[in-house]
């Protein structure tokens, strides 16, 4: 099949959840079929300024087509627009509004789906959220496929994706509680699949990618953005509170914090809190083997791509509680505990550093889990059983 996978931004630079997801399945539907990615030319997801040159290119052996953002985010209009809308208090015209304004605004992108769209077999969305995918799709619903990456946040529930959610011809949920959010507002009849995304075996661990950059055990890892909207600001208070009690003993007087990933908020300058900034494929697969436990503080999650990494290194997780995907995730694989507050994250960090039988049997049962589960064949069957359907359906 000719395939456009449509998503905001895209680059094997960029550390997002959604696009990450975007670019692992568009790389591997292109060993069997015809794809394009069509995306921008945004790097940056707070200003969607230019980055990459517009036109066709290629990554990862997949044709790229980008096209340009024509203005960067206003973060006043934005944020008035959006306490408009989460507020109840939008019309349908502030609505659609708070999607242009929240970018990346590409309207030649739309333009090329209104005239040429009709190419491809089927045209896969990435993330409801975004500019591209709210009014891209459906100028091709009749051949549209959408992967939503969808949250429980306020703007799930706003009037016009009503509408919006009974568009497509098929949906790819990453987990049963995303199927569960969206399945609230999407007709019965639209045939989906639940994915996640696919883990390849684990490579080899070179150990001392961990002494080139001066990390010790005993530590707990953090990876992906650095950024409050993902809990990285609470997960920072909990630990300084954890360190600083007067009780601490064992493992808890040495453990540090570990964040990887781009930082878009100010840390705290400790000696047991440490930043690295980016960091290649190896550095992160020794990073995620060598933890005691991964942390993962986000109030909102579609699916933890990270999560699943670090059972497939066999480290057990605490994750938050608030979030159902999350904790879901922790209670089908039984890989790790989660916590509401500070002090129920001290305890299950306490709970594994002093338990390292328990903590390893987590970490073996999530690996278990992810080998049934997350394996690429397993997940691409159940991605061409959908799109098979689908195609039928056009």
């Amino acid at each position: 099949m000719k395939i456009a996978c449509v998503v905001h931004r895209y680059g094997a630079d960029i550390a997002g959840g959604s696009e990450g997801h975007c670019r692992l399945i568009a790389e591997h539907l292109a060993a069997t079929h015809d794809v394009t990615v069509v995306t921008t030319t945004a790097h940056d997801h707070v200003t969607w300024a230019q980055h990459y040159a517009p036109g066709a290119t290629e990554v990862g052996g997949v044709n790229v087509l980008r096209f340009p953002v024509e203005r960067q985010r206003d973060l006043h209009r934005f944020r008035d627009i959006s306490d408009i809308v989460f507020d109840d208090r939008g019309t349908a015209a502030e609505e659609a509004e708070w999607f242009r304004e929240n970018g990346p605004y590409a309207p030649a992108l739309l333009t090329f789906l209104e005239q040429s769209g009709r190419q491809f077999d089927l045209v896969l969305f990435w993330a409801f959220r975004y500019f591209n995918t709210y009014f891209g799709m459906p100028l091709v619903a009749d051949r549209a496929v959408l992967v939503p990456t969808a949250e429980d946040d306020p703007l799930v529930r706003v009037d016009s994706l009503g509408q919006f959610f009974g568009r497509p011809r098929g949906y790819l949920f990453l987990t049963p509680e995303e199927e569960a959010l969206i399945g609230k507002r999407a007709p019965a009849s639209i045939p989906r699949r639940v994915i996640g995304c696919g883990v390849d075996p684990p490579d080899a661990v070179d150990r001392s990618r961990l002494d080139a950059i001066g990390i010790a055990a005993p530590y707990v890892l953090y990876f992906g953005r650095i950024d409050p909207n993902k809990g990285c600001d609470t997960l920072v208070r909990h630990f300084q509170r954890y360190i600083a009690r007067d009780d601490v003993s064992g493992p808890a007087n040495s453990v540090s914090l570990v964040l990887a990933g781009p930082a878009n908020m100010p840390l705290p300058s400790h000696p047991r809190i440490r930043s690295l900034g980016y960091v290649d494929d190896a550095t992160r697969n020794a990073l995620l083997a060598g933890a005691q436990a991964l942390a993962m503080p986000s109030p909102y999650e579609s699916l933890s791509m990270v999560l699943l990494e670090s059972w497939n290194q066999g480290t057990p997780a605490i994750v938050n509680a608030r979030c159902a995907v999350l904790k879901g995730q922790v209670l089908r694989a039984d890989g790790g505990l989660y916590y509401q507050n500070a002090m129920e994250f001290a305890g299950a960090l306490d709970y594994l550093l002093e338990h390292r039988d328990a903590a390893e049997r987590f970490g073996s049962q999530g690996r278990a889990y992810v080998e049934c589960e997350y394996r690429w064949p397993t997940v691409l069957a159940k991605i061409e059983s959908l799109l098979t359907e689908v195609a039928r359906r056009a």
